[in-house]
């Protein structure tokens, strides 16, 4: 069950991903989660440290430290700098990797409210956010007032 709710949490992302057109889609994500799943379901199952919690905690812990780290990789490969243009893209896109990585191990934990409410909150910010960005870009992009015009303070 683990396994399966990463892969389909990762599946969820993934579709608002493909639906925008992001390098990374449903396939990447889906397996980014499933992995995360199963190396952490992986490092709590050992029955030999059943009676030692303190060794099987810093087992879970090296491997979330492992796979949020390891992760960053594909994150980072996604991200391009523009240094012409003075601009950075993929950012979110390396964020959505980190998050679906962050909801597989919540899933191998079985954290089943953690899970729901990060897949939640990681659709709203990637699909409800996407309008709201957009408005103020507009408005960014709009006419412009100069600090100076609007400085209400009296120059020194």
């Amino acid at each position: 069950m683990r396994l399966g709710v990463a892969t389909a949490a990762g599946i969820a992302i993934g579709i608002n991903r493909d639906i925008v057109n992001k390098p990374i889609g449903m396939r990447t994500l889906a397996l980014v989660s499933l992995g995360s799943a199963a190396v952490t379901v992986s490092a709590i199952q050992f029955s030999f440290m059943d009676n030692h919690p303190d060794a099987l905690s810093r087992v879970v812990q090296g491997v979330i430290q492992g796979i949020m780290a390891g992760i960053s990789f594909i994150g980072a490969g996604v991200i391009m700098r523009d240094h012409k243009a003075g601009s950075v893209s993929g950012l979110t896109t390396a964020a959505t990797v980190w998050v679906t990585a962050a909801l597989g191990i919540a899933c191998g934990l079985g954290a089943w409210i953690i899970v729901a409410a990060t897949l939640v909150f990681a659709l709203f910010v990637l699909a409800g956010l996407a309008g709201l960005e957009e408005v103020l870009a507009r408005k960014a992009s709009g006419p412009s007032v100069s600090r100076e015009a609007t400085d209400k303070v009296p120059a020194e």
